[in-house]
């Protein structure tokens, strides 16, 4: 049973002509393919990292229905309907996470540490906030309890590509987009695409 639109699949047919030769195995060119629909942005093929054991992580986690932590209700927003449809996935948005920032955190960093102590297993999902990727690299950094994975496409000029380069010195099952580029539509695009392809993969 496919889970994609028909509109959708004609966008896909359309991207798989225009876009040239690549790299990517199939796991990873149905992320891209999802990316590059919710952005009409082909520059994606050269600024997305998405290692093939990483995504097969991702895709069991998911399967297994664990929660996923975003940093924005953009991002909630987006992936709750998938999320819905397969595997019932908790989806936990840091920035209503009740926690009182201190006078030098942003609510949604407060947020993503305070979701970070309840569900360090979780599948974080960064796409707005570079202040939340970088606190909870920060915690990851000196915790000993790896995450289901990390997907970190904040977008912007701010401490946007520092937080990127963080997340990229540690050892976590981890997708990126390098360089300003990412946002809300990419992450929910992200996270959409390995739910579909947990979905395939248990109803294959």
């Amino acid at each position: 049973m496919s889970l994609i639109h028909p509109i959708a699949q004609e966008s896909f047919r359309i991207i798989d002509h225009e876009i040239g030769d690549h790299s990517f195995d199939p796991a990873a060119y149905a992320i891209l393919r999802r990316i590059i629909h919710s952005t009409a942005d082909f520059e994606f093929k050269d600024l997305l990292y998405a290692p093939a054991a990483t995504v097969a992580a991702m895709t069991q986690a998911l399967a297994t229905g664990v929660p996923i932590v975003t940093d924005v209700r953009m991002v909630t927003v987006g992936i709750q309907t998938m999320a819905s449809r397969t595997f019932a996935n908790p989806v936990i948005t840091a920035l209503d996470y009740g926690q009182a920032p201190a006078p030098d955190q942003t609510r949604t960093e407060a947020g993503m540490i305070a979701a970070w102590q309840q569900y360090p297993q979780a599948l974080f999902v960064i796409g707005n906030a570079p202040t939340a990727l970088m606190a909870l690299c920060d915690r990851l950094r000196q915790g000993s309890v790896l995450p289901a994975g990390v997907i970190g496409v904040p977008v912007g000029f701010v401490n946007v590509v520092e937080s990127k380069a963080a997340l990229a010195n540690l050892a976590v099952p981890q997708i990126r987009v390098s360089g300003r580029k990412g946002g809300s539509a990419v992450a929910a695009a992200i996270v959409n695409a390995l739910l579909d392809l947990a979905w395939q993969e248990g109803h294959a």
